[in-house]
Formats: C-alpha cells, structure tokens, sequence
C-alpha cells in the first residue's frame, strides 16, 4: 500500500503530516514520492490567508487528476481547510474522497481504509485535538532538523486571525510528553530542535498550575547535553558567542531554538534563560504585526509602540547577540498614511534581522471584514514593497558584520562539488536566509547534518558566504 501525502502551510502542519505518516507507516502503508504510484493520496491542508486557500485548492486540483486513470486511487484532504470551510467543500470539491478536520488527524489510518465512502467530512470539535501517541510515531522530513509542537489553539482574539477558529483555544502540552519527546529525537540524531505553537512564548499559562517557557526550554537544554561524553557537558568557553558557543562539531549540544512569540506573553525568565544557556539559539521570533495604536486596537492587540520599544531593548541589554524577527501586516482596514510611516520608523530603530512582511487578507468570516476603511490593493501593496525595500538595506548591513567572523554552521545541503548550504543560529530554517560553504581545503569531508566551523568572506542582502576552516 503506498501513499502520497503532500503538506502545506506552517511547520505546525508539518508536524501533524508527519505524525500522520507515523500512524501510517505502523498501518503498513509506505510513502511515494511519486503520485502516479500512490493507492491514497493525502493533502494536508493550510487556510490561514487567501493565498493559502488558493494554493490548497490548486494542489488538490491537480493532484486529483491522478484519479482519472481508473486504478482506484483515492484523495483524503485533512486540516485547516475543511475545517474553515466545512460541508460547503464536499460540495465544492467533489473529486475528494473524504475530508478530515483539524481535531480529526487520528483517524487517518481509519479513513485511508474506507474504500466505499466517498464525500465524508468528518469534522469533530477541534477542542479533541490530540497529542501524538505514547509511541511516538513520526515521521520526520529532515533527520538532522524537527519541529517540536509545545502546544495547540490560540487564546488570542486577533481580529484578523483564523486560527482560534480551526484550532480552539490554546492547550499546552504537558511537560513530561515534550521532554520526552525532545529525548527521543536527540537520541535519533535531530541536531536542532525549533519548538513551535500558534503562540508559544504563552506555553503553560493555561495550566494548573501555570508552566513557563524559561522552565521548558531549561529542561530541553539539559537533556541535549545527556548524549555526551563527560569531558563535553560543560558549557561551551567565554568569547564570541557566534564562533564560540553554538555547538561545536557533530558531537556537541543541539541547537533549541522558539519560533512564533507574542509581545503580550514574552517573559523575562524565558530572555534570562537563552542568554544563560549556550545551545539555546539567541533568536527572538516575535510577530508584531504593527507599531500604531489605531491599527493594533483594530487588530485585538493589547501594546503599544512603546511597549515594543523596551521589549525589543530588554532583548538586546540580556542578549547582546541576539538576532531578532518579526513579521507585519501593512493595508490592514483603517492603516493610514500616517500609521504606516509610523510603522517605517520603527523598522528603522529597531533593525531588525529578518523581516516579512503580509498584505492584509480579508475574509467574510473574520471580524476584521466589518471594519470600516477598507485599503484598496494597490495602495497596500506599495506600503508593502516599502517595507522590503527598507528591510533589504537593514539586513545587508547587519550581514555584513559577520565579515570575516568565524560561525557555526549545521549543514544542510551538498550543491555541488565544494559548495554547500547551511545555516547559523540566526537563521531560522524556511524563512531566512542560507549560508554557503565553500570547501576548498577539504571538498568531500562535511557531512549533512552537522555542524562545521565557517570563516565569513562575503555578506549578501539576506545570505553570507564563507569557507571552512
């Protein structure tokens, strides 16, 4: 029985297609890469913005296609997109077999097994998402790189966010079943762990009693040190923390490292935490969408542009390295000339790392739609392109730094003889830059998956080039 299963969307959805494929994989079915080849295909699915929902739609379209030459093959589409658009996509999308939503990702190896029903959406309250099985089961994309989900829904009521919808309200995973989990896939040989949730710098605050994030992180820092040999538990030397002091060779601590924070949640035990412990990455992911109180009042978020100036400088004065993200949405309904130049003021102060930036999408079923003031697309658009055009001289600037600095790297890719990619610390995987490794002194010797000294030679808009060393 083969299968084919194609994820979309975020790394939180990358982490359910790979417990899917978990489950399957014990079911007895194996993965193809190919879609001609599959008995099943599988489409997990993301619905977050317009551009999302296109791309869903599309890739099911074209992948149903692989029906029509009478093998009896079938599609199962699961995730956000059923369950935003619900029994109105059975009938929009009549070449799919069956529809699971987001709270109904175990009942994959039940519904790939259903050879007769056809046009099932099976949509239970995503309030009964379930964690991954004490077994453990998964499926990794990459061996040596893992996303380890902290926690599922939003209690946040953004009001031009989806995801409390699709997800329910935010529920922490217990401590001990991420420890354990984090155990796992080090002893499996995963050297960087990127611990993700819609809002995961608010981990633990729904518990009884109320968990921390600096306490997690903690205990995953720990256990990343248990695989080595006694003389290399200490802490890494005093110096530089790029070249001295994340990991060191294929042997040492892995990486930690958080994706997606909050303003609102970010706690100073948690910014203390990664400037005390070396293998956590001194990477702050925080979206803050916007800078102008107008617009953050309209958007449900609860700070101000002051606020974010002494977070963004509480980060600094901890962790004098850290490298800083953030993401914008610019036309959102009401933004004016005025709020937007606010906006490029601060992305000036601040200078920050890595940037992106959304257009604002609407929708009918989000409360942002009855907002009055609408911005036209064009006029979003160039407030997008203003943006980016600000952040490409930001982060040429700040990658030139790095000029001949000597960095970690964990390698990632081999392009072609001598040259290969990787990435620093302060390069999250998937939505920042790379850095090239030329190998001229040792050509065939790098291996992907670990970690390599690289001496900095050239600085680009968004990648570096070095050589190792």
């Amino acid at each position: 029985m083969k299968l084919h299963l194609v994820s979309l969307g975020c790394a939180r959805n990358l982490v359910d297609s790979e417990l899917m494929l978990g489950r399957l994989k014990k079911a007895g079915w194996s993965r193809t890469e190919e879609p001609a080849e599959a008995d099943t295909i599988v489409v997990n699915t993301c619905s977050f913005i317009e551009s999302a929902v296109h791309e869903s739609i599309d890739t099911i379209l074209e992948l149903a296609q692989f029906k029509h030459d009478g093998a009896g093959k079938r599609l199962i589409v699961t995730g956000c997109l059923p369950e935003r658009y619900r029994e109105e996509i059975v009938q929009a999308l009549p070449e799919v077999d069956i529809f699971l939503g987001t709270g109904a990702f175990d009942q994959i190896v039940k519904a790939v097994g259903k050879s007769k029903e056809r046009s099932v959406c099976i949509l239970p309250d995503p309030e009964s998402i379930s964690w991954q099985p004490e077994d453990g089961a998964r499926v990794l994309s990459t061996p040596h790189m893992a996303y380890l989900k902290i926690a599922e829904g939003c209690s946040r009521h953004c009001t031009y966010c989806i995801i409390p919808k699709l997800r329910g309200k935010q529920k922490s995973r217990p401590l001990p079943d991420i420890v354990a989990e984090a155990r796992h896939l080090i002893r499996a040989g995963v050297k960087e762990l990127v611990l993700v949730a819609q809002d995961t710098t608010s981990y633990g605050s729904d518990g009884q009693p109320p968990l921390d994030l600096g306490y997690l992180v903690e205990k995953i820092s720990d256990i990343s040190y248990e695989h080595l040999s006694p003389g290399l538990r200490q802490e890494p030397p005093d110096g530089p923390p790029a070249a001295d002091c994340r990991g060191n060779c294929e042997f040492g601590p892995v990486w930690i490292r958080v994706l997606y924070g909050h303003p609102e949640s970010i706690q100073d035990s948690f910014i203390k935490t990664v400037a005390t412990r070396a293998n956590i990455c001194s990477y702050f992911d925080i979206p803050i969408q916007h800078v102008s109180g107008p617009v953050l009042k309209r958007m449900g978020r609860r700070y101000n542009r002051n606020d974010l100036y002494r977070l963004f400088d509480e980060i600094r004065s901890h962790v004098p390295d850290a490298a800083l993200r953030t993401t914008l949405i610019v036309g959102f309904p009401g933004e004016t000339d005025k709020d937007f130049a606010r906006l490029l003021r601060f992305i000036k102060d601040v200078r920050f790392d890595h940037l992106g930036v959304f257009i604002y999408s609407d929708s009918e079923d989000l409360p942002s739609h009855r907002l009055p003031d609408h911005i036209s697309t064009a006029v979003a658009r160039e407030r997008y392109d203003e943006l980016m055009a600000c952040q490409v001289g930001i982060s040429a600037a700040n990658n030139r730094r790095y000029l001949g600095r000597i960095l970690t790297v964990l390698v990632e890719e081999a392009l072609e003889d001598g040259l290969w990619a990787g990435r620093t610390y302060f390069q999250a995987p998937e939505v920042d830059g790379l850095t090239y490794i030329n190998t001229p002194k040792m050509p065939h010797d790098l291996k992907i998956g670990c970690f390599t000294r690289v001496k900095i030679t050239d600085a680009l808009e968004y990648d570096l080039v070095g050589e190792t060393t």
